[in-house]
């Protein structure tokens, strides 16, 4: 019983704060005066905002057999005991801007990267590319390496890629489509 009247005793108080936020001038409660409070700014120092028009933003997608790669010891090809890393893209996203001529995007893609048979610590590299198409029409493709350090191979490692200040006539067509994946077919550097 004596807990329950001790618990009234807390309730009370902590009410009676609640209820002076929600009085005419919420700084009493805090024990500021009248003075004290903050004054909105005047009517005449705030901008006009004036009409938005959003962009057409395309949409993102992944091409099929685009959104995995692996790369195998050397000399080998489809064992999977010779596995070692495989990356996978898991989902996507993007954001827009537009002026009179041109739109920009930003590109993300978060995905994952876990060891295989053959995989150790270290840092590997990942052929990423993102290409924009407007129907038939390339009007944008960019091949990035991104490196993604493996510290412990018994655990997988996330990872996100960004690729902004992608450039693009501000006329694309309803039928716009941002593709983003991993490309195997890729030029591999020579040593």
């Amino acid at each position: 019983m004596l807990e329950n009247v001790s618990r009234s005793l807390v309730a009370v108080p902590l009410l009676a704060l609640l209820a002076g936020c929600n009085a005419g001038n919420p700084g009493a409660a805090l024990g500021l005066g009248q003075s004290q409070t903050v004054a909105a700014p005047a009517a005449s120092t705030v901008a006009p905002v004036g009409a938005v028009v959003q962009a057409n933003c395309p949409q993102i997608s992944l091409r099929e057999n685009t959104s995995y790669f692996r790369t195998y010891a050397k000399g080998a090809k489809d064992d999977p005991a010779q596995v070692v890393y495989q990356a996978s893209i898991a989902d996507t996203t993007r954001a827009c801007t537009k002026n009179d001529v041109n739109l920009g995007m930003t590109i993300m893609a978060q995905g994952r990267v876990a060891s295989g048979p053959q995989g150790k610590a270290g840092t590997i590299s990942m052929p990423i590319r993102v290409t924009v198409m407007d129907g038939d029409n390339q009007v944008y493709s960019e091949l990035t390496k991104m490196d993604v350090a493996i510290t412990d191979p018994a655990q997988p490692t996330q990872f996100v890629f960004t690729k902004d200040n992608i450039v693009v006539p501000g006329n694309l067509s309803n039928f716009a489509r941002v593709y983003v994946g991993f490309d195997e077919s890729a030029p591999k550097k020579k040593k």
